[in-house]
């Protein structure tokens, strides 16, 4: 089987046959060339995804010298030198769209040693797209439509950060127990006072403490700052059991991005994740029918990270005057982003809610008589 071979000095992947430059072929394991069809095998090495220690990588970071300044990129088909934005590191020449991947080394300190490829193509992703769309609620009739015209879908590779952490927490709070009292109560029944008795619901507190320990394993946390975290957190699951080495010639023709979230701030955002699983294993320790929390001291040790790329198609579209960003998962197909409402439909349907209600008032009072 064929293998790949580089430009010297740079990223790029030309063609063995007819010379012009490949491109990864999502779903495979090969470059392949976009005018004649050849492909190349990527040999990428496999084998197991090394971790690193949260607590030493911050150290280091603490005494290193500053990152250096990304350099100018010079690209071997048209020979225009340019600089990719500036946390970008894969990308098409702006001159002549030749696909290039810069070193990822250029800016930051910790490089990515993993990825998971593109699974899907473009095609597949503008379809989940449209039937992600199609199956929105109260969105306007004439947005499934309108967006189809030119959708074009930009394939990037975001930078995440997974954390592993041995967690103890030590808690306090109170243990609910519910128990039923009677209760008596004076009301009129055809024109007399009478007196009643019904059961209310109480709560007894009790003073709870204890301690509670959980592994967590790649908490995942997003680096990049250019999408939303609150679409493409929704994008997991993600299948990182399938991983592969970091190989440049998965990225050729796509964006990369270098981490705009850093080490420590990932880890911030990490904990918090963490900290929803403790407060769940402390209210099933503390047991009984209500808990409450009053303190929680968590120690966190055998802190462990890796730097990895997940792929993702995102684009947006202007719909009367506002701009609505989608996310596909690149491996998975699922879809997350950004929508309109339509006023008239929302509307309608609480108009017709309020005229159901109002019918089954009417036909339970009609029964009354």
């Amino acid at each position: 089987m064929p293998r790949e071979r580089r430009v010297p000095g740079t990223d790029q992947f030309p063609c063995e046959r007819c010379g012009a430059l490949q491109t990864y072929a999502p779903g495979t394991t090969e470059l392949a060339c976009p005018y004649c069809g050849h492909t190349s095998f990527i040999d990428s090495e496999t084998g197991l995804i090394r971790e690193y220690g949260f607590r030493e990588a911050l150290t280091e970071l603490a005494t290193a010298p500053p990152a250096a300044e990304r350099r100018t990129t010079q690209c071997e088909s048209c020979a225009a030198e340019f600089n990719f934005d500036k946390h970008v590191h894969a990308g098409e020449c702006p001159f002549c769209g030749t696909p290039i991947v810069e070193s990822t080394g250029t800016e930051r300190h910790i490089k990515p040693e993993s990825l998971l490829p593109f699974d899907i193509d473009e095609q597949q992703a503008l379809a989940s797209f449209r039937e992600w769309l199609g199956k929105l609620w109260f969105a306007p009739g004439s947005l499934r439509r309108y967006a189809e015209g030119d959708t074009r879908l930009n394939g990037v590779y975001v930078p995440y950060w997974t954390y592993d952490s041995q967690t103890v927490t030590r808690y306090r709070g109170q243990r609910g127990t519910i128990y039923h009292v009677p209760q008596t109560y004076t009301t009129v029944v055809n024109g007399r006072r009478v007196t009643r008795t019904r059961m209310v619901q109480k709560v007894r507190w009790t003073p709870a403490a204890g301690t509670v320990s959980r592994y967590f394993d790649d908490v995942l946390v997003g680096a990049s700052r250019s999408l939303p975290r609150t679409i493409t957190d929704r994008l997991a699951p993600w299948d990182l059991e399938n991983l592969s080495n970091y190989d440049e010639r998965f990225l050729s023709g796509f964006r990369s991005e270098a981490y705009q979230v850093g080490l420590d701030e990932g880890f911030d955002n990490a904990v918090e994740i963490m900290n929803g699983f403790i407060r769940q294993d402390v209210a099933r320790d503390i047991g009984g029918d209500l808990q409450r929390i009053t303190s929680l001291q968590t120690q966190h040790s055998d802190t462990r990270f890796k730097h990895l790329l997940l792929p993702i198609w995102s684009a947006g579209f202007r719909f009367r005057n506002k701009v609505y960003r989608f996310v596909v998962n690149g491996r998975s197909g699922k879809v997350q982003g950004e929508r309109p409402y339509s006023k008239i439909k929302i509307a309608l349907a609480v108009i017709a809610a309020l005229i159901v209600v109002g019918v089954v008032l009417l036909v339970a009072n009609d029964g009354s008589f």
